[in-house]
């Protein structure tokens, strides 16, 4: 099972773990199924600002906050993209289970500042099935997010 994804970490020498669980798409969800607390778990949001998609990777437990978002951007609008919108950018993702690699994908990455603060990010890794934990300085080093707060939490994980 290697993804360009993995391709592009091994070839990028970084150190990460895979984690295998059983199918499930809501993050929440995936973080109860490895008994990880939502908040670390990283989940992608596709959004779109000024009509041009970008991703916002907020806490599992929390969501887009999309009027701060569209601030802290400096965005006339933002809005959640739909799935037919980029469901073609993905073409080695399951739908939903997208990276936070937008460096990979030609697209901008906005990080909420919780996550930042950690030692390691977790996320899926292409499938509903799969996700990836690897240090958070080794991410922040390959895709250069914007490390903003643009998120609210929607439980206590």
């Amino acid at each position: 099972m290697l993804t360009p994804l993995m391709n592009y970490l091994d070839n990028e020498n970084v150190k990460y773990t895979i984690i295998i669980h059983s199918p499930a798409y809501e993050a929440e969800a995936i973080a109860n199924s490895v008994h990880m607390p939502a908040k670390e778990l990283a989940k992608t949001v596709i959004v779109k600002l000024d009509g041009i998609l970008a991703m916002a990777v907020v806490p599992a437990s929390y969501r887009v906050d999309l009027p701060l978002l569209q601030s802290v951007a400096t965005a006339r609008t933002a809005e959640l993209a739909s799935e037919e919108e980029f469901r073609g950018r993905f073409p080695d993702c399951e739908t939903g289970a997208m990276p936070p690699f937008g460096n990979l994908y030609d697209m901008e990455v906005y990080v909420d500042e919780r996550i930042a603060r950690a030692e390691y990010i977790a996320f899926n890794a292409t499938t509903h099935r799969h996700l990836i934990r690897m240090s958070w300085d080794d991410f922040n080093r390959l895709v250069k997010p914007r490390i903003l707060r643009l998120s609210r939490v929607v439980y206590a994980a």
